[in-house]
């Protein structure tokens, strides 16, 4: 075990998958010469060489073209878009190729063997072009697994499940958690499953589903729960396409109440779907409304960020009205 920051263990992840494999390339705006604007590529190219780390122009619509047809083409092809914000110039690639492809060609090809990274999320006074959460709108795509860490552990080993994934995987990095603490990762080469949820603490009382940077935010409030009495259920996503409705389910069976919490707005937020799910599933079983807690519908601001975040007050504050029904 060795101690990182979810940076370094991205980092990590990617030699690791590169040494194992040499049709692993990695590419983007900016990630060869100096690993990146957030460094996650530092080294690569010195260890690999131009072939396999090099930088693109500055389009990313351009990078997943490239990137799908390395894809389909045998090639392992790790994409990095620099900021979540700046991966709508690539939608039509990602939604009507890189998902659709192995659809429309009856299984002929594929682009399933591309990794798509990029930093999503705010806490950094990015303001609205450097601070978004755009995990909903590629929820709504069949062909595309998407899947993001909480911690460097889980960083790593999700990074490396999805390189390896016969599916293109989008694989969102909570920026604002890339230098905020290290925890203990493994230097050996591991894998973590995709689409399978973590319950990271039992409790009785409530459910509380979240993924990202979003689950210190619960954590937080769980603890200020606990001090209230109310033992709640915590659970990482971890991946929210394919996304765990099992384990969720089966939680809110034994807890009776569910909060969702994401930092995308509430309007459309992958929280309505997990709500719906569970409102089918567990009708019967619920004693209080399904909670949101998110983002708001504006764009995202810069001056009254704290005041846009739905931090660890604000769901404290719903884990009791939803207890209190």
């Amino acid at each position: 075990m060795a101690k990182m920051n979810l940076l370094q263990a991205i980092n990590n992840a990617l030699i690791t998958a590169m040494e194992d494999d040499e049709k692993v390339m990695v590419f983007g705006e900016d990630v060869g010469h100096f690993g990146g604007v957030f460094r996650a590529t530092s080294n690569l190219q010195q260890k690999f060489g131009r072939d396999r780390c090099f930088n693109t122009p500055l389009t990313e619509q351009g990078i997943i073209g490239f990137a799908n047809g390395l894809a389909s083409q045998g090639s392992v092809p790790v994409a990095e878009i620099q900021f979540g914000d700046y991966i709508f110039p690539a939608f039509d690639q990602i939604v009507n190729e890189t998902a659709k492809w192995r659809y429309r060609s009856g299984g002929q090809f594929s682009c399933g063997t591309l990794t798509i990274r990029t930093p999503y999320g705010g806490g950094i006074a990015g303001g609205h072009y450097h601070s978004q959460s755009p995990e909903a709108y590629f929820a709504h795509t069949p062909g595309m697994k998407i899947v993001i860490p909480r911690n460097p552990y889980q960083a790593k080993g999700l990074l490396l499940a999805s390189i390896r994934d016969d599916n293109p995987v989008l694989f969102m990095e909570p920026k604002r958690l890339y230098r905020a603490s290290v925890g203990d990762v493994p230097e050996d080469d591991f894998t973590l499953p995709l689409g399978k949820a973590e319950i990271t603490k039992s409790g009785s009382d409530i459910t509380l589903v979240a993924w990202g940077a979003q689950m210190e935010v619960l954590d937080k409030a769980s603890e200020l729960a606990q001090k209230e009495g109310i033992d709640a259920e915590v659970i990482d996503l971890r991946s929210i396409l394919p996304w765990d409705a099992d384990t969720v389910c089966e939680s809110v069976v034994k807890t009776g109440r569910l909060l969702i919490s994401h930092e995308a707005p509430l309007t459309g937020g992958f929280a309505s779907e997990i709500a719906a799910t569970v409102q089918d599933k567990c009708f019967l079983n619920l004693e209080s409304p399904i909670a949101r807690v998110c983002g708001l519908d504006t764009p995202y601001p810069l001056a009254h960020e704290k005041e846009y975040m739905p931090d660890h007050l604000k769901v404290f504050e719903a884990i009791k009205r939803t207890v209190h029904y």
